[in-house]
């Protein structure tokens, strides 16, 4: 049996992977985040060729709360039960803090994504992550077609 990306990384720096039921939601979340981030990059990387400050600059818009939060909405109707539980055991955890250009709730419904990515993640659920992040980036898409992306 082949190992995901998560149980090669676990193999090579020699630690067993952990049971995301039994890691706290923000826990959860840090790593979505992540992985998030990760699939914004790499298909900015390698769909335009920009500068480096205006990739960051368009991915930034992307990955953002208010983004991501579009994405959720996007990805709502294809979440099963299981997939929508642990969203919203991310969504309702409370971190303390909001980020000074997000509304509470969409810094909620993001870290709620996000802690689904990162529940995905450790259980080595790559394709079911290729499939969501890749409506979520279709979402997003759609809400900036025909905006002017190089003159951020």
């Amino acid at each position: 049996m082949e190992l995901s990306t998560v149980g090669r990384m676990a193999a090579a720096l020699g630690y067993e992977t952990a049971d995301p039921r039994q890691l706290g939601a923000l826990n959860l979340a840090y790593l979505g985040d992540t992985v998030y981030d990760l699939y914004i990059r790499s298909y900015l990387v390698n769909t335009h060729q920009i500068s480096v400050n205006s990739l960051h600059r368009l991915s930034a818009r992307m990955v953002c709360a208010q983004g991501q939060t579009q994405a959720f909405y996007a990805l709502e109707p294809l979440l099963t039960q299981e997939e929508l539980a642990v969203y919203r055991r991310g969504r309702n955890a409370h971190s303390g803090t909001v980020p000074k250009n997000a509304s509470v709730g969409d810094y909620r419904v993001a870290t709620g994504l996000e802690t689904l990515l990162g529940h995905l993640w450790c259980l080595g659920q790559e394709e079911r992550i290729d499939e969501l992040m890749g409506r979520a980036l279709k979402a997003n898409l759609e809400i900036w077609e025909g905006e002017e992306i190089y003159g951020l």
